[in-house]
Parts: structure tokens; C-alpha cells; sequence
């Protein structure tokens, strides 16, 4: 049977940007992943805490707690931490630092501009970012999504027109929905979704997440 007009098939996760600065970064490694940023002096960089892996004699690191970001208190309600590391070239030349992924992860750039400067993802997969990228922790109060698991109830939003790296586990895919194009995925698949993808938990067996497109993307 031929699929519908409007199906698009899955593709590999290709980077995208429309910036006309391109940020120069390289991703090293196979299964465990470190991303490798180039820094200007005085640019910097947000990352997870423990996640810098290698640096550059002119960069510096701190501990710091960014309030424009809104994730103290689901921050620590569930028990993670608060606090970001801030990772800047104090020096007159360019310099260099290395992110690691936490765990074995593909480590995606997302610039935030392609996707109308916002996407949603799981929780804990922003790794780092560079310039304007602001990361939030949202409740979903419509009753259809809430269900047991701080998986669905804490959702992570990434906002802004910068560079974010997010990390993936398994082989990673891209989908582009269609106006009124279905899909049907695990829960546990998705790793983000532009803010236009209408997400369902339908309760048929196993939990399956339904998404409705609206010209959006997911991977």
C-alpha cells in the first residue's frame, strides 16, 4: 500500500545553520563523544556541571548559578543541581576547551535560529551552548500529559537564536512532520521537538507518544 501524499521518511540528523558567523566546533569520538569549541577572547560557554573534559592555558572556568535560566527549584526538587559551569577565553588570542558527554550519547549542535529560536527536549540533555541560548525546566498542566515519571512532568526548553549541544543515545534520526501528518513513537525515543509539535499519551499497550505535525521538526 502506498503511504500518504503527506509521509516524509526518516533521515539522518544533519547540522543546519543560517547564522552568517559560524561558530567553529568539531565533534570527536564515536560512542562517548566530546565536542571541541573553538573560543574568541572573551567568548564563552555554558555547560553542565562536570562535563569539561580539556582546555586551553587562556580559558577559565567557574561555577556559577544563572538565574535567567529558571531551573533552581525543579532543579532541585529533583535532586540535581543548580548551578552551571561557565567556561570564558580570558585571553588576548583564540583558545580552545573540550565537552564530554556524560555518558555514551551522540552529542547534536542545535542552532536555535533554524528552529524559530526554540525546542523542547528531555530532561538533562542540554550539554552546553554558546551565545544566546537559554535553558528552562516546564510543567505541562494539561491533563492529558501529566503522567507518573519526571520524564514527561520535567521538560526541558531551550530558547534563544545561539548554539546548543544536545545529547542523543543510539542512532540518531530526524523527522519532518507535515500539516496533519501522525506519528507514532516510544517515549523514550524522542529526543527533542520544536514548540509546534502537538505531543499525546495514548495509553494502547505499551505507552506510545503521538505526535501531530504542523510543519515541525523532531529527532
Amino acid at each position: 500500500m502506498a503511504a500518504p501524499f503527506f509521509s516524509t521518511p526518516f533521515q539522518p540528523y544533519v547540522y543546519q545553520s543560517q547564522q552568517d558567523a559560524i561558530i567553529p566546533f568539531q565533534i570527536l569520538g564515536g560512542e562517548s563523544q566530546v565536542v571541541q569549541i573553538m573560543l574568541k577572547p572573551h567568548e564563552k560557554i555554558i555547560a553542565k556541571p562536570g562535563s569539561m573534559c580539556f582546555m586551553s592555558g587562556s580559558v577559565e572556568m567557574e561555577n556559577a548559578y544563572l538565574p535567567e535560566n529558571e531551573v533552581g527549584i525543579w532543579q532541585w526538587l529533583f535532586g540535581k543541581t543548580v548551578t552551571n559551569i561557565v567556561v570564558r577565553n580570558s585571553g588576548p588570542s583564540d583558545g580552545f576547551v573540550g565537552i564530554a558527554a556524560p555518558y555514551f550519547a551522540r552529542i547534536l549542535p542545535i542552532d536555535l535560529a533554524t528552529f524559530n529560536g526554540e525546542i523542547l527536549c528531555q530532561p538533562d540533555a542540554f550539554l552546553c551552548s554558546v551565545n544566546d541560548v537559554k535553558v528552562s525546566n516546564t510543567v505541562d498542566q494539561r491533563g492529558r500529559n501529566v503522567v507518573a515519571g519526571a520524564e514527561v512532568f520535567l521538560r526541558q526548553k531551550l530558547s534563544g537564536q545561539g548554539l546548543a549541544f544536545i545529547l542523543g543515545g543510539g542512532s540518531v534520526v530526524q523527522k519532518i512532520l507535515e500539516v496533519g501528518e501522525v506519528l507514532a513513537v516510544d517515549v523514550s525515543c524522542i529526543v527533542a521537538v520544536t514548540s509546534t509539535v502537538d505531543i499525546q499519551i495514548k495509553y494502547n499497550g505499551p505507552a506510545r507518544r503521538t505526535m501531530f505535525g504542523v510543519s515541525s521538526f523532531y529527532f
